[in-house]
């Protein structure tokens, strides 16, 4: 049995923005900043859904280095979430395209920098049964 993903971390170059930039568009909870841990500073809990999927956390990148951490979102409509990405100084880098026999998916540059996917299954595939 494979294991689940049960975490995500964003760091940035600017973890304020980050953080307002995710709140803003898929109305993520942001908590409050938590000790520096294993060269992270500026870091908070991110609580995405308070029932559904997986929590993470968004801090600043260590000194010297741009860290890239691509998960991949669930939209019910990604042109809709491009049009607010884009509205809120995030580009589009790939996309929207379909995965043959699977969803669409599209790649966003938060304003920030960071790469991140988008994905938009369809609803029969979203219901739990």
């Amino acid at each position: 049995m494979g294991a689940p993903v049960f975490h995500f971390e964003l760091l940035s170059k600017d973890a304020p923005a980050a953080r307002a930039f995710y709140r803003d568009v898929f109305g993520w909870t942001i908590g409050e900043s938590a000790p520096a841990a294993e060269g992270v500073d500026d870091y908070t809990a991110v609580t995405p859904h308070p029932t559904a999927g997986i929590s993470g956390g968004i801090g600043a990148a260590p000194a010297g280095h741009d860290a890239l951490v691509t998960f991949y979102i669930s939209v019910p409509d990604i042109a809709t979430a491009l049009a607010v990405i884009e509205t809120l100084g995030g580009s589009r880098v790939y996309g929207p395209s379909r995965v043959p026999s699977g969803p669409v998916v599209a790649l966003f540059r938060d304003p920030t920098g960071l790469t991140v996917g988008l994905v938009q299954v369809p609803e029969s595939a979203r219901a739990i049964g």
